[in-house]
């Protein structure tokens, strides 16, 4: 093989390595039955595919080749370690390992990724554990993206990614999708996780960046993953909220990074495929008996999505959503959420009571956009003290930079209108 044919081969496996190593990693881990010596088998199968590819040419199926050769590679691993061990805990550790001859059938291939999803879901862990596994062996982020992610130390995450791993081994967590009887509570935990990935990607928590694409992105993917092998109504529900408010990546902020508010947008700059699939995905979501809080959020988002402008919002069918969002989960930030919903369809004096009352609960005091809301209600009131208070509070509260600059802008302002 020439050179440049060897190249040629060389760029190929390094794209089938980024297309195909978390499905083949899904199956090492089954079969190998531990998270580090899948990963330690995956790397050393694509190790003797860079050194055997370029000779013998890309097999036909290279993830059947991935898996094969990762699981012979672990068997090998194991064999030199018993060199220092007894030999029965030797003969143990590979009669572990199945011996399948065609672990690689595309059926079982996805149903690996689920249980994979499923296994770094898993209630045993700790919600932060949960995320950040799921980031790290499902979507393949390094550490130190995760870390970046959710500022929090490198080190840090490692640690945290271990002990969820140890976690999984010590307490003999199955590495299975839930039975039926099982499947509503943890299906929850798994849908939840996935939606934290993409808020954090949509609306990033801190930090100078108004969004991480990367992670919604990998959400969204996720999401489509979950659909395709459990197509249950909030499974369909979520993918249709993710898709709906993706849509607007681009016309929420300016280029300048400066954040832009929805009813200020420019709806043409609005992705109208991710919108037709939303909406059939919407649709789709509530003609199930079993739709719940995530299918009735893409319904809002739908209906944003169906306006042409801000003005033609459909802000009646909005609060009617959220009447039957709280009634399914209560939450402080459905109410406040409504309490905007009724200030624009009623005015904002019957926005601010309601947000008022929010407030006096206490549960969102530290909640920079409860202060934000009030700040806007109070301005559009004339009440310009208040607005002031409010805004300074929203700003102390805001972590991400975008968000801060927006309310400092707003702020500003108001003390030039009051003067």
């Amino acid at each position: 093989m020439t050179d440049a044919a060897a190249e040629r081969v060389r760029a190929a496996a390094d794209a089938i390595y980024r297309a195909e190593s978390r499905r083949a990693f899904a199956t090492l881990v089954r079969l190998l039955g531990d998270f580090d010596l899948a990963e330690e088998a995956l790397h050393d199968a694509f190790r003797a595919a860079l050194e055997q590819w370029p000779e013998e040419g890309i097999p036909s199926n290279p993830r059947a080749w991935l898996v094969s050769t990762g699981r012979f590679k672990a068997i090998d691993g194991i064999r030199r370690r018993a060199r220092f061990a007894a030999l029965d805990d030797f003969a143990d550790e590979v009669e572990a390992i199945p011996d399948e001859s065609e672990p690689w059938e595309e059926e079982n291939i996805e149903d690996d990724r689920l249980r994979l999803i499923f296994t770094c879901c898993h209630p045993a862990l700790s919600p932060d554990a949960q995320v950040a596994l799921t980031l790290r062996e499902v979507c393949g982020l390094t550490t130190e993206e995760i870390a970046q992610a959710f500022l929090s130390p490198a080190p840090t995450l490692a640690q945290r990614i271990v002990r969820a791993k140890a976690k999984i081994r010590d307490a003999n967590i199955p590495y299975q999708v839930p039975t039926p009887d099982e499947l509503p509570q943890r299906l929850d935990s798994v849908l939840r996780v996935v939606y934290l990935v993409f808020n954090e990607g949509y609306s990033a928590s801190s930090g100078e960046s108004l969004t991480r694409l990367d992670l919604s992105a990998e959400a969204i993917r996720l999401g489509r993953l979950l659909m395709e092998l459990l197509p249950e109504a909030e499974v369909i529900g979520l993918l249709a909220l993710m898709l709906l408010q993706e849509s607007r990546r681009t016309a929420r902020a300016s280029a300048t990074g400066e954040l832009i508010l929805l009813n200020e947008q420019n709806r043409s700059l609005w992705n109208r495929e991710q919108i037709g699939e939303g909406l059939t995905l919407v649709d789709r979501a509530l003609h199930l008996p079993s739709f719940g809080p995530y299918s009735l959020q893409a319904a809002i988002a739908a209906v944003h999505a169906g306006a042409r402008d801000a003005a033609e919002t459909d802000w009646n069918e909005i609060v009617g959503l959220y009447d039957a969002l709280l009634r399914m989960q209560p939450s402080p930030v459905i109410e406040l959420n409504r309490a905007v919903a009724i200030a624009m369809r009623d005015g904002p004096a019957a926005g601010l009571d309601l947000v008022d009352a929010v407030l006096a609960s206490g549960e969102l005091r530290d909640y920079h956009l409860a202060h934000a809301a009030r700040a806007d209600l109070c301005r559009r009131l004339g009440k310009t003290a208040d607005a002031r208070l409010s805004y300074e509070r929203a700003i102390a509260l805001a972590r991400q930079e975008p968000e801060r600059r927006f309310l400092e802008r707003r702020l500003t302002e108001l003390s030039r209108g009051s003067t």
